[in-house]
C-alpha cells in the first residue's frame, strides 16, 4: 500500500462507511473524491453495509462493496490504497481501532494501515453522550500518536436527529491530500 507514483495512475481511496445513518450520503465523499481525480473503493463495516445503497456506490465506484475477507486464493477485488477515509467513523469503530481489535475486515484493513504507513483520516460521527465515555477520549489519543488525522466534527445531541448537515465529507480530503502530496 504505497502512494501511487505514476503520472498517469490516479491514487486509490478506501472509503470505511461505518454503521450510522449518516453513511447513505456516502456518495458526496466520492463524487468529491472523483472530481479531484481519486478513483474510490468502498469497504463497509458489516453493519454499515446494511445502512448504503449498494448498486449505488458500486455504479458510482465502478467497484464491488467489500464487506467480508476473500476466500483463500480469491482475487483482490480492489487496488492497494494509496490513503484511507473512515467516514462516518462511529464510537463503536473507533473505540475498536484504537484497541487494536480486528474483528472485521474493515477494522482488520484500519488495523494494517498504521504499519503500512498508509495516510488515514476519520470523521467521526457520534453523539455527544457516547463522546462523554471516557474510552473515546483515550482513543482518539491512540490514534493520533498512529497519526490517524481527526476530523472536527462536533458531536450532536443524543435523539436529536444527528448532525447530518454539519457533516463534512470533503474534510477527509483536505487532511489527507496533503500526506500523499497532492493539492485539491
Amino acid at each position: 500500500m504505497t502512494v501511487s507514483s505514476a503520472t498517469d495512475q490516479k491514487p486509490f481511496l478506501y472509503v470505511v462507511v461505518c454503521a450510522s445513518g449518516v453513511a447513505a450520503d456516502v456518495g458526496k465523499l466520492i463524487n468529491a473524491a472523483r472530481q479531484r481525480d481519486w478513483s474510490v473503493g468502498v469497504v463497509a463495516t458489516p453493519l454499515g453495509l446494511t445502512f448504503l445503497d449498494a448498486a449505488a456506490v458500486q455504479e458510482q465506484t465502478g467497484y464491488p462493496i467489500r464487506s467480508t475477507w476473500r476466500s483463500p486464493g480469491e482475487a483482490r477485488p480492489l487496488p492497494p490504497a494509496d490513503a484511507i477515509a473512515v467516514a462516518p467513523a462511529t464510537f463503536n469503530t473507533i473505540n475498536k481501532w484504537a484497541a487494536g481489535i480486528s474483528d472485521t475486515l474493515a477494522l482488520g484493513i484500519l488495523c494494517e494501515a498504521h504499519g503500512m504507513g498508509v495516510p488515514t483520516a476519520a470523521l467521526p460521527y457520534l453523539n455527544a453522550a457516547q463522546a462523554a465515555h471516557p474510552a473515546y477520549a483515550r482513543s482518539l489519543e491512540v490514534l493520533r500518536e498512529m497519526n490517524v488525522m481527526i476530523g472536527s466534527y462536533e458531536p450532536h445531541r443524543p435523539k436529536a436527529g444527528g448532525g447530518a448537515d454539519r457533516f463534512r465529507w470533503e474534510e477527509a480530503l483536505e487532511l489527507l491530500e496533503p500526506r500523499i502530496g497532492r493539492r485539491s
